[in-house]
């Protein structure tokens, strides 16, 4: 059953839970310019029977078109906003983090994996690269990065899904933001499609297999 919470800043959908010894995967999901909590939940339940999933609506709001943060055009991001809504989700994540139960012994629950799409990308990979600590994988579905982060150490296992001929995040900036996540020694996979900035079905091929593999991972 699907709990709406509201905690830390955002309104969330909430369901699944821990499986056996606590090991179960927390799955966060961030949605699209427009979207709201409820667009990935059907596709983490079948990826993911077994998670915890959360997905948080974005607290700002364009036009009318949920976001997670504010830009100035498109591509043109308010920095100052970014770096507000980056800071209060990596709180938001930790304390979801932090409030599922581990049973056992364990020091810790399963992995922590985020999935995004578009401005949830951006949000999720933005998150990743201020607190590297937070994520185990995860999936960033047409990310745009339009700046040089600054280098650090990061280990999170990640799939960039992308569009060839994607007009809102273009390839070269698809293929610096994987190379960079590659030279701070992210474990990065990218994924291309011959479209745009549409979902295509080979990404939700790859994101699947992807997946498979992070469970199979959490069950060992």
């Amino acid at each position: 059953m699907t709990a709406l919470r509201t905690a830390d800043g955002y309104t969330f959908a909430d369901e699944g839970g821990v499986g056996s010894g606590g090991a179960a995967p927390t799955l966060l999901l961030f949605h699209g310019t427009g979207g709201d909590e409820r667009q990935f939940l059907s596709l983490a339940r079948e990826f993911m029977p077994g998670a915890r999933r959360i997905a948080p609506l974005g607290d700002v709001s364009e036009g009318g078109a949920r976001r997670f943060f504010r830009r100035r055009a498109e591509g043109v991001y308010d920095m100052d906003d970014l770096a507000r809504a980056t800071a209060q989700m990596a709180d938001f994540v930790a304390a979801r983090v932090a409030e599922t139960p581990v049973s056992n012994g364990m020091e810790r629950g399963g992995p922590v994996i985020g999935l995004g799409y578009s401005n949830g990308a951006n949000i999720l990979a933005s998150t990743i690269i201020a607190r590297p600590d937070l994520f185990d994988a995860a999936v960033l579905m047409h990310p745009l990065i339009p700046w040089e982060p600054t280098p650090r150490a990061i280990g999170t296992r990640i799939l960039i899904t992308a569009g060839e001929r994607d007009p809102l995040c273009p390839a070269p900036a698809t293929k610096a933001l994987a190379r960079w996540f590659g030279e701070q020694g992210a474990a990065t996979t990218v994924h291309w499609h011959p479209g745009g900035h549409e979902v295509d079905r080979s990404e939700i091929t790859a994101i699947s297999k992807f997946l498979e593999r992070e469970r199979e991972r959490a069950a060992a």
